[in-house]
C-alpha cells in the first residue's frame, strides 16, 4: 500500500528514533565510563605548587620580580658558575610534604631509582654520630665539600647581601639538601634546597615527581642553581615562620640553624645540629663577614 508524504515522514521518523534508542542502549555505559574517567582525570591532584599562605604570590614567582632574574649567561663574572663537572647518578630521601625536606636518614620501603637525595656524602661526625668511616672516604667526602662551597660561596654571599641570610646556612643547607649537589633533584631539577611544589595545576615543565615518604611528592624545576639560591632566599625572607630569625643578626649562625629547626624546616630532631656541624666543620662562618 502506497504511503501518503505526510505517513512517509512519520515512518522514517520512527525508524530513526529506533535506530537512536538502539544506539543509546548499546553506547550507555561506554558513555558514563569515559564521564567519570573526565571527572576524575579534572579534579585530580596531578602536580603541586610552592604555595605558602604568608608569602605574596608575586614574591614566589621568580618570573614576577622587580629585579628580573639573571640567566647564566647574564650573570656577572663574580657570580657565573664553572662549568659543571660530570656528576655521577645520586639517590635521595625526603620527608612528608611540606615547605622542605628534612635530613633524617632513616628511609621507609620506597622506590630507590626515584630517591631524591640520599646525604650520602655527609660524615658520620657531621651526622652527630660515631665515626666508624675508612679516612679515605671521609677525606673524599670532605673534597666533595670543599669543591661544592668553592662554587657556591659568591652566590650565598650575593644572597646575603640582598635578603640578610647568613651565607653560612645558605651553604650549609645547600650541601645538605643537594647532597653536595650530587642528588637527583640537584642534577635533574636544579634544585638544591628541596623546595617542593604544592599547585593543583601548573605548567608543563615546572615540577616532577620523585619518592617521597608519601606515593606522590612533586619538587620544583629550576633553570640554573642560581635561580633554586634565589628560591630559598625568598621563602626563609617571606614565610612568617622565619621572621623572628632576620632578628638574630648575619653571624649568629647557630641561632640561625636552631631556629630554622624550631620553625620547622625540617622534621629531623637533628638538623640543626648538622647545619651548625657542617658550618664548624668547613668554616662556612668565614663567609658571613
Amino acid at each position: 500500500m502506497d504511503l501518503t508524504p505526510i505517513q512517509n515522514v512519520k515512518a522514517r521518523a520512527f525508524r530513526a528514533s529506533q535506530q537512536v534508542n538502539q544506539t543509546i542502549q548499546k553506547y550507555w555505559l561506554r558513555a558514563a565510563l569515559l564521564g567519570i574517567a573526565l571527572y576524575m582525570v579534572h579534579e585530580k591532584d596531578l602536580a603541586i605548587d610552592l604555595q605558602l599562605s604568608n608569602i605574596p604570590a608575586a614574591a614566589i614567582q621568580l618570573s614576577d620580580m622587580i629585579e628580573p632574574p639573571i640567566t647564566v649567561e647574564a650573570q656577572p663574572a663574580s657570580l657565573r658558575f664553572p662549568a659543571p663537572e660530570a656528576r655521577p647518578a645520586s639517590t635521595g630521601k625526603h620527608p612528608p610534604s611540606r615547605e622542605l625536606p628534612t635530613g633524617d636518614e632513616s628511609p621507609k620501603a620506597v622506590n630507590v631509582s626515584n630517591l631524591a637525595n640520599t646525604y650520602s656524602n655527609l660524615s658520620d661526625s657531621q651526622k652527630g654520630v660515631r665515626s666508624g668511616e675508612d679516612e679515605a672516604i671521609r677525606a673524599e667526602k670532605r673534597r666533595k665539600q670543599q669543591q661544592y662551597v668553592k662554587r657556591y660561596a659568591e652566590v650565598a654571599q650575593a644572597e646575603m647581601e640582598k635578603y640578610g641570610i647568613p651565607a653560612s646556612i645558605t651553604l650549609a643547607q645547600g650541601l645538605l639538601e643537594s647532597n653536595v649537589g650530587e642528588s637527583k633533584l640537584a642534577t635533574h631539577n636544579k634544585n638544591h634546597f628541596g623546595i617542593k611544589c604544592f599547585s593543583r595545576s601548573c605548567r608543563k615543565g615546572h615540577c616532577s615527581n620523585f619518592t617521597d615518604d608519601s606515593h606522590k611528592d612533586f619538587f620544583r624545576i629550576y633553570k640554573s642553581s642560581w635561580e633554586s639560591y634565589r628560591a630559598h632566599s625568598l621563602l626563609l625572607k617571606g614565610s612568617g615562620r622565619y621572621q623572628k630569625l632576620f632578628q638574630l643578626g648575619g653571624r649568629d649562625y647557630r641561632g640561625w640553624a636552631n631556629g630554622l629547626s624550631r620553625a620547622g624546616y625540617a622534621t629531623d630532631k637533628q638538623y640543626g645540629q648538622k647545619l651548625i656541624n657542617l658550618i664548624e666543620d668547613l668554616d662556612l662562618h668565614q663567609y658571613d663577614r
